[in-house]
């Protein structure tokens, strides 16, 4: 049996998306009753700011909802029901050097993608297994849901360490990101379309999107992008970075003319373009520390200052907090709901590994995930995911065994770098870069 009210954790307490998680939170009270929502982080200067926001916010919209700001996993994780997990290792000033090293060598520097995924993940996978190896020790049987970057990489190394856990979820929001822009292209409402998608996390492709009517409209989107370009559903709060990238579907459509892509593999897919359009000095770390960082945090001061959230930009339901809130009533109220979640294959792709944790749809209830078969795919877009499957599943080997060899082919396999040379002197930076977050490798 479900309680009717429940204690909920927020890993990552001091991230910029927590104003919009609790905000979400308020306005589906109603259907996620919370009795105690705690903020954990380990950087208690960020935490602090978003948690005096947090309470004028809840103050004001949910009141009796008790707040807790800790550091102490114990307190933290204790009799918990739910887990929001959104950590980022190293913080931004490591993302930076994952996005500038592989850029001095002229290949692709971003957060998720190739070598700087690489890094990243290495810095990420024994902190996410130490806190559910916590959360486990004090809460049993609570429900981690996980969107933590690399999601794809993380979740293998989970599926690897905790096989069986049925109660650890991963989702991305970037499927659904991508349908609210598609959607926007035919006037719909996003909520009214289902989507049909498949392929690994920042790296799949949708085959349908259907209407109520059970109409597709993938036809009319595509025709539509072609003829006048694309740009994400919320053009006006995008950084410039992120209107370029929305912008290149098109190209990608252009020459891969047959699904809708996730927006990330223009990376895979145009490496060298991409790399010539990138500025080695300033990058997408800067933009986010120059710009969302510094007015996120600003607003929480000043909220808490004058008292009240009301108007607040921050005070806003977006996109990410809405996905993981709904997520957590469908598993929570046993809805039967569809999301596109990152789960193991086993045979939903029949021509992939069976251990390769595919992002396609699923029906979420409070069994957790089950998945829906997708069937077979043609030899493109099998070859691709093998490719980059391949990429990810040496990482997790790598960290698991600590060897560099294995980093070495994994950088080599992955379509953004290719050259075995290549490979070794990023690898050589990034490792010099990395001391004392990765593990020591052979």
């Amino acid at each position: 049996m479900y309680k009717n009210t429940y204690k909920l954790v927020i890993v990552g307490g001091g991230s910029t998306w927590t104003p919009g998680l609790l905000k979400s939170l308020c306005l589906k009270k109603n259907l996620l009753s919370l009795y105690e929502i705690v903020l954990y982080d380990i950087d208690e200067n960020r935490q602090e700011k978003v948690g005096r926001f947090a309470s004028v916010l809840l103050k004001e919209e949910y009141p009796g909802l008790r707040l807790i700001c800790t550091s102490d996993k114990q307190k933290a994780y204790e009799n918990v029901d739910l887990v929001f997990c959104q950590i980022r290792t190293g913080g931004m000033k490591m993302r930076e050097q994952d996005e500038k090293i592989p850029l001095k060598h002229g290949c692709i520097g971003q957060e998720t993608c190739g070598a700087g995924g690489l890094a990243y993940a290495m810095r990420s996978i024994p902190d996410m297994l130490e806190i559910i190896k916590d959360i486990r020790e004090f809460s049993p049987k609570a429900w981690i849901l996980n969107y933590t970057n690399p999601t794809a990489i993380l979740s293998i190394a989970i599926q690897k360490k905790y096989p069986d856990d049925y109660r650890i979820l991963n989702i991305c929001d970037q499927p659904i990101n991508m349908l609210k822009s598609y959607a926007k292209v035919v006037g719909a409402d996003y909520r009214s379309l289902t989507p049909v998608y498949f392929g690994l996390n920042h790296f799949g492709w949708f085959t349908h999107i259907y209407d109520r009517d059970k109409i597709d409209l993938l036809p009319r989107i595509k025709k539509h992008i072609l003829q006048h370009g694309f740009e994400p559903e919320n053009k006006a709060d995008r950084d410039p970075s992120w209107l370029m990238t929305y912008s290149m579907v098109k190209d990608i459509i252009t020459l891969f003319p047959e699904y809708l892509p996730n927006t990330y593999l223009q990376y895979y897919l145009f490496p060298e373009y991409k790399v010539s359009q990138m500025n080695k000095n300033y990058t997408r770390a800067n933009e986010v520390m120059d710009g969302r960082e510094k007015k996120v945090f600003a607003e929480c001061i000043r909220v808490a200052e004058t008292g009240s959230a009301k108007g607040s930009f921050l005070a806003v339901n977006d996109t990410h907090a809405e996905l993981i809130v709904n997520l957590a009533i469908a598993i929570m109220g046993n809805t039967k709901e569809q999301f596109v979640m990152i789960v193991q294959n086993n045979g939903c792709i029949p021509n992939l590994s069976d251990d390769a944790m595919v992002e396609i749809n699923t029906i979420v209830g409070k069994r957790g995930a089950v998945a829906i078969p997708v069937g077979k795919i043609s030899s493109f877009y099998k070859g691709m995911i093998e490719q980059q499957y391949a990429f990810e599943n040496l990482v997790c080997q790598a960290f698991f065994e600590r060897s560099s060899d294995k980093l070495v082919q994994a950088l080599t396999l992955n379509r953004t770098v290719v050259d075995g040379f290549k490979a070794k002197a990023i690898l050589d930076d990034l490792m010099e870069a990395n001391q004392g977050f990765w593990p020591l490798l052979k």
